[in-house]
């Protein structure tokens, strides 16, 4: 009984609070209160399943209606691992109407990602995913079906596959000329670089420039495209948003705190654009008397479209177009946010970093992608940041049938989230998890593309991120070429051990507080 009264004791913390800032909402979470206090005295919540194939795995006791919203809290990644220490690697909760399941182990994330792989590859999703009927056409959202399977081949063959990412290297080589460039340009002034922007900006225009063969982005605010990259910012932002509507369906329609509708203008905005961009190539492909010279993505969407035009329409383009710009973008910016946090936080990493660069390179070489599989502590350096602060702390699933994991039952219907921000902090795992050790992964082999699952940053399964290797190797050579370039240091005198390193919870994880640094030319070696 304790335990219930605790819950209520909190109420005004977390993701309550948040709640009770929608107009509106006051009233409703009230009314559920008192519903539920009415039955407190009277009520328990129920462990074992109904099934009859065994029962719920354990978690914390749950108030009627409600369920353990309120315990969540503004970072959920990280309550959910304190209640796993209580409750064990496999957990459930009530959130409102749903039935969460929590793993926070390799061997339950193994089982439920490999092993159920096929009865729990659909996903849950938040309200916003709903505008344009996002959830029906995305190739991240949709459950794993025919159609889901066609467009999974289109990313693989036509946007990720070893030969498109050849051909897009040049690309790539370019945008990180471009962001060493800018660096230099504060360099030369003395002044502070917002590191997550430049990262952002970078890897949209990589995107754009492999889709368009245009940039997007510019880090100029005054430009035009500077709206589009805003734009896709924002729906980042809203889409991260607690929402009452996703505790409690019977809610959804009304869309209390407008996030669905802001969610709607923002892909309104961005599938006009795109909309622009497919018009006016269809019309240059008509014009043409000649073979096209055009090398981007989007002809190959076109031809697709043309041969298929049943089974990819030009609605299917722009939400796989969409898909891939809010994807590829976001995750990478805040991973090397998260990566030079580290590296200024723990100088002497990133001094060795640095040698390893540049004995690999020499004093005035030309580093290129070749080079990436020479510098192995700098591979070590991109997988600690991902153990530490994997960009999406919690991956989605959703159980379309019954399964058992670890002897537990996982009811159909389920929402199932695998949290990896745990794993990477479970001391059963991990020497030392909350150091910065990028020297653990120099002396053991593990890989970060699905196989080994002390560290799945990019997912497993069906349903894992089929661009990690154009993320990984963009990553990599953007963080070689600013340490190879330039010494780093924090702005205004800051002391590397007084950094915040405080997290602001959303669709990714960034840092609270954005992280500003000051680049230094290297030192010039005097023969």
């Amino acid at each position: 009984m304790e335990l219930y009264y605790n819950s209520f004791s909190n109420f005004l913390t977390g993701r309550a609070m948040e709640l009770l800032m929608i107009p509106g909402m006051s009233s409703v979470l009230f009314f559920l209160l008192a519903f539920s206090l009415f039955f407190f005295s009277t009520a328990r919540t129920r462990r074992n399943s109904s099934y009859g194939l065994g029962s719920l795995p354990p978690g914390p006791p749950a108030l009627p209606l409600v369920g353990n919203i309120f315990q969540i809290g503004l970072n959920p990644h990280r309550s959910l691992a304190v209640f796993s220490k209580t409750y064990g690697p496999i957990m459930s909760l009530k959130l409102g109407r749903s039935t969460a399941v929590v793993i926070s182990s390799p061997e339950a994330a193994k089982e439920a990602l490999k092993t159920h792989d096929p009865a729990l590859s659909a996903r849950t999703f938040n309200d916003p995913v709903r505008a344009f009927d996002h959830h029906t056409h995305s190739v991240v959202w949709m459950p794993a079906s025919d159609h889901w399977r066609f467009l999974r081949k289109i990313l693989a063959k036509h946007m990720f596959s070893p030969k498109t990412l050849d051909g897009i290297q040049s690309i790539r080589m370019r945008k990180v000329e471009e962001l060493v460039s800018l660096v230099n340009t504060y360099c030369e002034r003395g002044e502070a670089i917002d590191m997550a922007r430049a990262y952002f900006v970078t890897s949209f225009n990589i995107i754009s420039n492999a889709l368009f063969s245009v940039d997007l982005a510019t880090f100029n605010s005054n430009s035009s495209s500077f709206k589009f990259y805003e734009t896709v910012v924002h729906i980042m932002e809203i889409s991260g948003k607690a929402n009452a509507g996703d505790y409690f369906r019977f809610l959804r329609f009304l869309d209390l705190q407008g996030i669905r509708k802001e969610a709607t203008l923002c892909m309104e905005k961005l599938f006009r654009v795109f909309q622009e961009f497919i018009d006016d190539r269809v019309a240059k492909r008509l014009s043409q008397t000649e073979a096209s010279t055009t090398t981007d993505i989007l002809d190959s969407l076109l031809d697709i479209t043309q041969q298929n035009q049943e089974e990819f329409t030009m609605k299917d383009m722009k939400h796989l177009l969409f898909d891939m710009f809010v994807a590829g973008t976001d995750t990478n910016a805040s991973t090397m946010e998260w990566v030079m946090t580290e590296l200024l936080r723990n100088p002497e990493k990133m001094v060795r970093a640095q040698s390893e660069i540049r004995q690999v390179i020499g004093e005035d070489g030309v580093l290129g992608e070749s080079d990436i599989p020479k510098l192995s502590y700098l591979q070590a350096i991109v997988k600690e940041t991902l153990r530490l602060h994997p960009p999406l702390p919690i991956i989605p699933r959703k159980s379309e049938s019954d399964v058992q994991i670890l002897g537990f039952l996982v009811p159909r219907n389920t929402q199932v989230l695998v949290n990896l921000w745990a794993m990477g902090q479970d001391s059963s795992v991990w020497e030392n998890p909350m150091k910065f050790e990028p020297e653990r992964f120099l002396s053991r082999e593990i890989d970060v593309r699905g196989k080994d699952f002390e560290l799945i940053p990019f997912g497993s399964g069906r349903k894992m991120c089929p661009g990690i290797s154009m993320a990984l190797t963009t990553m990599h050579m953007v963080l070689a070429s600013l340490l190879y370039s330039y010494d780093w240091k924090l702005q205004n005198g800051v002391i590397p051990g007084d950094m915040d390193m405080s997290e602001l919870s959303g669709l990714t994880l960034h840092k609270a507080k954005p992280l500003y640094g000051v680049p230094i030319k290297k030192p010039t070696v005097s023969v």
